[in-house]
């Protein structure tokens, strides 16, 4: 059955598959100088942005993919109080940094500027946090910002961006992963988003492996579900120099003092335990 125009979907060539959205009206659409952005209002998954054709985030299920590469990166270090957020237009990733106190400082850096005006019209509820007194957010060159950073002087590094296409392309290569290794302090970590388990193993272990050509020498890639992206399973990676990422803060994890919605110590020690196809595939 074909859908007709009260459908958007979004075709994937690699998986030869598509999701779809049963749609009400579209609300914005702009070319700003470095990507199409549209944003729809549908049925059942409420707003949803949409950025060169490619899903970006629903406001029904765009807390698994923000809680999930925060909170494990934040729990999994001993004490993140400097964080940078490369990309991360739509706030929520920045919304979910800042509900750790211990957090002293967040930079966000997103090269489009129209991301984040089109997030605090329509996904308000992700930009509660942007006004919060640690948060500065920059709307410039993530590559050049990183490269522009004192030598250890950050904790946390999440590089929270689009497909490795256009503007975010050079964001999942060596020249990247090391001026993010200079800028992290001992201990530091960071985590990257890293596609779909199932259909991108094969960017996965180009980035792990470009991550690795930097000097990162500890990597873990947890897998999650994420409905809106291509397979329904999506994926985040973090990488350090020195200390293994099999342990984590769980006490810390397991008392929190702030809500998440599927984020908890259990679905963090989960996200560790490698599917046997992907642990295969990567090496591990």
């Amino acid at each position: 059955m074909s859908l007709d125009s009260t459908w958007f979907s979004e075709p994937h060539e690699l998986a030869g598959s598509a999701i779809s959205f049963r749609i009400k009206r579209k609300l914005a659409e702009e070319q700003t100088p470095f990507q199409k952005i549209e944003v729809y209002e549908t049925t059942d998954w409420g707003n949803l942005m949409v950025i060169d054709g490619c899903v970006m985030l629903t406001t029904r299920d765009n807390f698994l993919y923000h809680e999930m590469i925060a909170h494990p990166v934040l729990f999994t270090h001993t004490s993140p109080k400097r964080v940078v957020i490369i990309g991360g237009g739509d706030c929520g990733t920045l919304r979910e940094v800042l509900k750790h106190r211990e957090v002293e400082s967040v930079v966000q850096c997103d090269i489009d500027e129209r991301v984040t005006r089109l997030a605090e019209q329509y996904f308000p509820e992700l930009c509660d946090s942007n006004s919060d007194p640690r948060a500065k957010l920059m709307f410039d060159d993530g590559i050049a910002y990183m490269k522009s950073l004192d030598a250890e002087s950050i904790d946390v590094v999440i590089v929270d961006s689009t497909d490795p296409i256009g503007p975010a392309e050079g964001l999942f290569n060596e020249a990247f992963y090391q001026s993010c290794l200079r800028a992290l302090r001992p201990g530091g970590i960071l985590v990257q988003q890293s596609e779909s388990p199932l259909v991108h193993m094969e960017l996965t272990k180009a980035m792990r492996n470009a991550m690795k050509n930097a000097g990162f020498a500890h990597l873990r890639t947890l897998p999650f579900p994420q409905p809106c992206y291509p397979t329904g399973w999506w994926s985040a990676t973090m990488a350090r120099k020195h200390l293994d990422l099999n342990t984590f803060r769980e006490r810390g994890a397991a008392t929190k003092q702030f809500p998440t919605k599927y984020y908890n110590a259990d679905t963090h020690k989960a996200a560790l335990a490698m599917p046997n196809f992907l642990g295969d595939f990567l090496g591990e």
